[in-house]
């Protein structure tokens, strides 16, 4: 079929807008192999914030993203949402930033900016809201993201970065950052003297220990690695560390936490978890496990388990006289439904948090432990992301590196 004269006139008019010439690293097909492709970004708009890319960080979403592995990727993708830098250019509505601003980009780059959730600061449970990368822009265009030498944003949707704080270090919090601190502030897990477990440490775990002590917080790492321990108390500040495979360990922690911040992306055991958790205990999943996760309906209304955790964790089932078999795998006795426990899930944050949530990390020192890279590493990055082989987030040197590999890759062509 051919296009019509209203379709031919769109995609002319938005080639007119996109006249800003820049270069990223985009994926072209599910293998999500990664090398240097030219792109336009859009004219700068009255509201518009141009910015020169000098860092962006690796999340894991990146991965998932490139090789399809959500089944939605639309290619080519160029990925990267942590993207920090220096505005270049501002639109002549623009107010709140001027050239040689340090700034960020998180996760979103648009919304409908008039809905109830926008008018509230939480533009990232808008229905209009479009992600940096992958997604479909308000003019038709494909969005991309921090992999790239600039980028054009609203104003709404950029951050200024304080004085006090690395762009480097800086650029994975407003991923890993705004994922971990804003469950923290709305499930009142951000009290001084509260318990607070993080199950995980990686990317988004060891962020969460850093928020937390700097909330005042007693802080338990749960992880199923005992060689992270060291890791956890002595270089992040941990003040505890649980091996959740660990039966003794487990029980003795049971009913100590005010609340967990589950930051695992695998589906494991979630009943002796619950156990952790004090009566009215919340547990905030920011991970994503591709499964669908199993909660035994006991383990958030009872506080104590009659079998120990390592049967738990196996299966086995127990005729001992007061318990019930809720599934196939745990078993909790009937009488003891004190729990009152909560699960629930977070994504991301508002744009007003995601300002306090860095201003509050400059005034603590709050920072992701990083691997600075070249543009011309990120393959291999990426498999050695796959492999959890990092502490904690890799951080890409774009304004150093990025023209330099696309140099070397057309001189190979």
């Amino acid at each position: 079929m051919a296009p019509t004269a209203t379709a031919t006139a769109a995609a002319a008019d938005q080639s007119q807008q996109h006249t800003k010439k820049a270069v990223g690293l985009a994926a072209l097909d599910a293998s999500g192999h990664l090398s240097p492709l030219a792109i336009t970004r859009r004219s700068t708009g009255d509201d518009d914030v141009v910015i020169k890319i000098l860092y962006c960080g690796i999340c894991h979403s990146d991965l998932h993203s490139i090789k399809n592995d959500w089944k939605d990727a639309t290619y080519p993708v160029i990925p990267g949402h942590e993207i920090a830098g220096e505005v270049t250019e501002a639109g002549k509505n623009v107010t709140r930033f001027k050239a040689g601003d340090r700034v960020g980009v998180g996760c979103m780059v648009n919304s409908c900016q008039s809905c109830e959730s926008c008018d509230k600061g939480f533009e990232n449970h808008c229905p209009g809201m479009i992600f940096t990368y992958n997604r479909v822009d308000r003019d038709g265009t494909l969005t991309y993201g921090g992999y790239s030498s600039m980028v054009v944003v609203h104003e709404r949707f950029v951050v200024r970065f304080p004085d006090a704080m690395p762009l480097d270090k800086g650029a994975p919090l407003l991923c890993a950052g705004i994922t971990v601190y804003s469950p923290m502030k709305y499930h009142g897990l951000n009290v001084p003297g509260m318990h607070l477990g993080v199950l995980g440490l990686g990317g988004l775990g060891h962020v969460a220990v850093k928020f937390g002590k700097a909330f005042g917080m007693k802080v338990t790492v749960i992880s199923s690695s005992p060689g992270k321990k060291r890791e956890a108390l002595e270089r992040l500040g941990a003040d505890a560390f649980v091996v959740s495979k660990d039966a003794d360990e487990m029980k003795a922690a049971m009913s100590t936490m005010d609340g967990i911040i589950n930051t695992v992306s695998a589906n494991i055991p979630m009943a002796p978890l619950f156990g952790l958790l004090k009566p009215n205990g919340k547990m905030v999943m920011v991970g994503l496990p591709e499964k669908p996760i199993e909660v035994p309906p006991f383990a958030l209304v009872a506080s104590k388990f009659t079998s120990p955790i390592s049967d738990l964790a196996t299966g086995r089932n127990h005729a001992t006289t007061g318990i019930l078999r809720v599934t196939d795998t745990y078993i909790v006795r009937v009488a003891e439904c004190t729990g009152n426990k909560t699960l629930a899930g977070s994504c991301i944050g508002g744009m007003r948090d995601t300002q306090e949530m860095l201003d509050l990390a400059a005034k603590h020192g709050v920072t992701a432990d990083i691997e600075v890279i070249g543009a011309e590493y990120v393959n291999t990055a990426m498999e050695r992301l796959a492999k959890a082989d990092v502490r904690y987030r890799f951080v890409i040197d774009i304004a150093n590196t990025l023209d330099k590999a696309a140099a070397a890759a057309t001189t190979t062509e």
